[in-house]
């Protein structure tokens, strides 16, 4: 097998190795990225959806990474808007005066956080955040409530409360599908690169073998980037290296079928303090209130998943926190769990663990002829800094100089994102017969990406079985056109479907036979597909299928 030479071999596909192939090929490099799994399958697929400047992050003194990510925050809404959207936030407060002191300690280093965070905290916080979160600004500047303003906009809030704070963070619709645009990006910049999934790799000296469903490549990479998150230590073991670098924690989420909570909340997320003093989030995700998140210690990133207990805590935090209405596990409709590359921390609290990031390098030896860089720690909302940031030592080593700012560039179906939406769906229902509802809709979910989508879909669209808003074409152009290999990528990463719990089994089924056909599965890989994704999302995601 003959060694292609690349400039750079980034293994691990989630947000940050996404974030820096794109940049890495819009400077010109000759990439390749692979992952051991689906693009953005790992802890990339397990956020809170959340796209925001980390309010929290106020309380341990790290103003620096308040500021990238409040900035990083309003690039994308600006740069991804199909994807990243306003999110209104409110936060109930229990007490004036509590959590000052506790606060100040912890800003002083101190490794356990406050129990409650009165008014006057909150107020100061938010004052704070609205003060980074100037440049690029896109959104207004936070309100405080009083107890009777809060519970009339929210009546089955707790009346425990004695006022509320609003603010605005951001939302991101489909993550993974933002990963997988990212990456399609850098091949539009990069045609000589390479994006592999569902892969293995083996090192030899300086050589390094992928092998997945298209083959082997050999390639002779001129810098490696370890991008593999929760499992970088293994990684890098693999690449002859010991080390110890990540120290993750573990963070759940339900979601729930509840029309009740949604029509409470109006599209605000609620930001709460849990009765153990732990931070609490629930809003509206695509229909389904999300319900998140648990931050304990975790290192086993392949089996991790949302056990009963955290289930129990988040419905009883909900319980206390909206007595008004009802929360039972009979409305949970999918869960997941994910482990946070956070940085090995050993003897601090999970939650306080610091969320910024770092890229150690390590120098080629007698017995490995390239250097590689570990990508550590970080958040998914400012994955294009840190790429940013990474790029530039790449650049450094390899001699090059930069061509292209990330910045202002669009991301996958923002790029030409109309400015009159509604427009765009008239014209574009005109040019492929679809209907002006439908193709809004499909904007939303594909940004300008829909309407090549529309086109294949033509003016019959074939729902598919109790998830109306999908059609049996639209899967059919993601098979097609969206590097999927196996079923799961299908419906949990390439569509919202799994997520939402609008997969049925008679849809799962219709699913599994739109990809036979689209990718020329026989009827056993078809079977076997289905069986394995249905024990998939019934086993580890608590998903009704039946």
């Amino acid at each position: 097998m003959q060694s292609d030479e690349i400039d750079v071999l980034i293994l691990g596909a989630g947000i940050n190795g996404a974030g820096l192939f794109r940049d890495l090929c819009e400077q010109g490099l000759n990439c390749v990225i692979a992952d051991k799994g689906d693009f953005g399958s790992g802890t990339s697929a397990a956020p809170s959806r959340l796209i925001h400047g980390g309010i929290k992050y106020l309380e341990t003194g790290e103003f620096r990474l308040v500021a990238q990510s409040t900035l990083e925050r309003n690039l994308l809404l600006r740069n991804a808007p199909h994807a990243v959207t306003a999110l209104p936030t409110v936060i109930p407060i229990f007490s004036w005066f509590k959590g000052i002191p506790a606060a100040l300690r912890t800003l002083f280093g101190s490794t356990t956080a406050p129990r409650s965070r009165g008014a006057v905290l909150m107020k100061i916080g938010l004052a704070l955040y609205d003060f980074y979160g100037a440049r690029a600004r896109v959104m207004p500047r936070h309100a405080l409530w009083s107890r009777a303003h809060a519970l009339r906009e929210i009546p089955p809030l707790t009346p425990r409360i004695v006022a509320a704070g609003q603010y605005y963070d951001a939302k991101v619709s489909h993550p993974e599908r933002l990963v997988w645009e990212l990456l399609q990006d850098g091949l539009r910049a990069s045609p000589g690169s390479a994006a592999l999934n569902h892969c293995t790799f083996s090192g030899d000296g300086g050589t390094i073998t992928l092998t997945g469903p298209q083959g082997a490549r050999r390639l002779r990479p001129r810098i490696v980037i370890n991008a593999a998150g929760p499992w970088i230590d293994r990684v890098n073991a693999a690449l002859g290296l010991e080390t110890r670098l990540i120290g993750g924690t573990k963070g759940s989420h339900i979601l729930l079928d509840h029309p009740d909570l949604l029509a409470a909340l109006k599209g605000r997320m609620i930001y709460f303090e849990a009765d153990d003093g732990r931070i609490c989030l629930v809003f509206d995700y695509l229909g389904r209130a999300l319900v998140g998140s648990t931050d304990t210690r975790a290192d086993d990133p392949d089996s991790v998943r949302c056990e009963e207990s955290e289930v129990a805590y988040f419905l009883q935090s909900l319980r206390s926190l909206l007595p008004g209405l009802t929360f039972d596990e009979s409305q949970i409709v999918y869960a997941y769990s994910g482990i946070r590359p956070l940085p090995a921390s050993d003897g601090t609290v999970a939650g306080l663990i610091s969320r910024d990031h770092s890229a150690p390098a390590f120098e080629p030896d007698a017995a490995r002829a390239y250097p590689v860089i570990a990508l550590v720690g970080g958040k998914w909302t400012t994955f294009r800094g840190f790429a940013e940031e990474v790029a530039d030592t790449v650049l450094a080593r390899l001699g090059r100089a930069r061509r292209i700012l990330t910045r202002e560039l669009p991301i996958g179906g923002g790029r030409d994102y109309p400015a009159d939406p509604a427009q765009w769906a008239r014209q574009v229902a005109t040019e492929t017969g679809a209907t002006p509802g439908r193709a809004a809709l499909m904007l939303g979910r594909y940004g300008s990406t829909a309407r090549a989508i529309l086109a294949a879909e033509g003016t019959a669209p074939l729902p598919l079985a109790d998830a109306p808003d999908y059609s049996a074409q639209e899967l059919n152009w993601l098979c097609r056109h969206e590097a999927v290999v196996h079923l799961p990528d299908l419906v949990m990463r390439r569509s919202a479907l799994a997520v939402t719990g609008q997969l049925s089994a008679a849809g799962l089924a219709q699913a599994a036979d739109v990809a036979a056909a689209a990718l020329n599965w026989d009827a056993a890989r078809r079977d076997s597909e289905w069986r394995a994704t249905q024990a998939l999302l019934e086993g580890r995601h608590r998903a009704r299928l039946a």
